[in-house]
């Protein structure tokens, strides 16, 4: 028989990690013994297990020390973290440590560092005393990239003890009969609270949120101080462009939701005077573009990123048609975020949600349910779905913001 004994510390039964790592361990037909168990006596205190996990075959052994140790299971040892080098760009050695989107801390002589930028999928290097995240396509030849699960350890994120059943961790469950109005408040009082603790809240957008006839309510979110990043891609800007030009998006009228006789040449209309004036800021300054959810984005200072895809149209200079560039840059400026709001675009809300921490608030509004069911399987487990026509919520949740702003 094959054995190896492991430990868990934190909120593991209020959590269900304890839970997960009993079902987890069946499920890949082995067996457990706990060993040692004491539960915390008092609201703040964490509680402890020490299990041994017994198998008939090595290889099964560590596949549920693979799967535990992503749960936050930890094999005792006071051993460091073991690495190889890279023998080239975007190669990786034999047996590389694959991060989870939990926060995760490394042993680095003796001492435990936590790892820089983390999220899922990716690997860890070590740089001096430094631990740091970095997906494939930044490994370097010669970055120390850690192998194995030694000197290694995960912590996910406690369910909060604090009353806020809304975004307590892992309460993801997908359902469109929800009431809304209930959500749209306790999303609207959450975002007052992070901005009164001086956070910082991402807005992932799809270009549904202009021919629903939501973006003006976007626009006063920007307008007021709401929105610190906006992430997005070429549609978006097109959409939301055509509209403060013309009044349409891809050729309807927004406010009667009739189509225009030619106008489905607006939206190429509008890619050619944003070129002819050299990008949206420029529009901006020389008074083309005179409102609207980006015009909004330059007078008030927010960033954005436009990522590019092979679908687009023109595009807009302003956007990034290299991918992996549009990637890098949204992962540097996401590291800021406490709160991210994923409305309607099913592409940019799984990309993004794979490159967040697990303890960041992640909220997914979208008319089409397998949008947020695809982001939580991919590992999300933190997101909250709304089902909702992003129409409807957007307005519905920014007038809950509105009652509580403006005196």
């Amino acid at each position: 028989m094959e054995i190896a004994e492991i430990e868990l510390k934190g909120h593991i039964i209020d959590s269900d990690i304890l839970n997960k790592v009993f079902d987890t361990i069946i499920d890949l037909n082995g067996d457990f013994e706990v060993k040692e168990f004491k539960i915390g006596k008092h609201k703040k205190d964490p509680s402890y297990a020490r299990i041994l996990i017994i198998s008939e075959m090595r290889e099964v052994l560590e596949d549920i020390l693979t799967a535990v140790h992503n749960l936050g299971a930890i094999v005792p040892d006071i051993n460091d973290a073991i690495w190889e080098e890279a023998i080239g760009d975007k190669i990786v050695p034999s047996g590389f440590y694959t991060t989870t989107n939990h926060p995760t801390f490394v042993r680095i002589n003796n001492k435990w560092v936590e790892v820089e930028n983390i999220g899922m999928d990716c690997l860890i290097t070590i740089e001096g005393y430094r631990a740091i995240c970095k997906p494939i396509d930044e490994i370097k030849r010669g970055d120390k990239v850690l192998v194995g699960r030694t000197g290694i350890k995960v912590v996910p994120p406690p369910r909060p003890r604090e009353k806020n059943p809304f975004f307590g961790f892992m309460t993801n469950q997908v359902s469109s009969e929800r009431p809304n109005i209930s959500f749209a408040k306790k999303i609207a009082q959450q975002i007052v609270r992070i901005k009164e603790d001086e956070g910082k809240i991402t807005v992932v957008g799809g270009p549904a949120i202009v021919h629903t006839g939501a973006s003006e309510s976007l626009e006063w979110m920007i307008r007021n101080g709401f929105v610190d990043l906006l992430l997005a891609g070429n549609a978006l800007a097109v959409h939301d462009i055509e509209k403060s030009l013309y009044g349409t998006s891809l050729g309807m009228d927004i406010e009667k939701g009739e189509p225009t006789v030619g106008g489905n040449k607006n939206h190429i209309y509008t890619i050619s005077e944003i070129i002819k004036a050299g990008s949206i800021k420029n529009a901006v300054e020389r008074g083309i573009l005179k409102k609207g959810i980006f015009y909004e984005c330059i007078v008030k200072d927010i960033p954005f990123v436009l990522a590019g895809s092979i679908r687009d149209d023109g595009p807009l200079p302003d956007t990034i048609t290299d991918t992996m560039v549009a990637k890098k840059m949204m992962r540097e400026k996401l590291k800021y975020s406490n709160m991210v709001m994923m409305m309607a675009t099913m592409l940019h809300s799984i990309a993004v949600g794979n490159m967040l921490p697990s303890f960041v608030e992640t909220i997914v509004i979208d008319v089409n349910p397998l949008v947020i069911t695809k982001l939580v399987d991919r590992g999300s487990i933190q997101a909250v779905g709304i089902v909702a026509d992003i129409g409807s919520f957007l307005p519905l949740m920014v007038s809950e913001l509105r009652k509580l702003v403006e005196y």
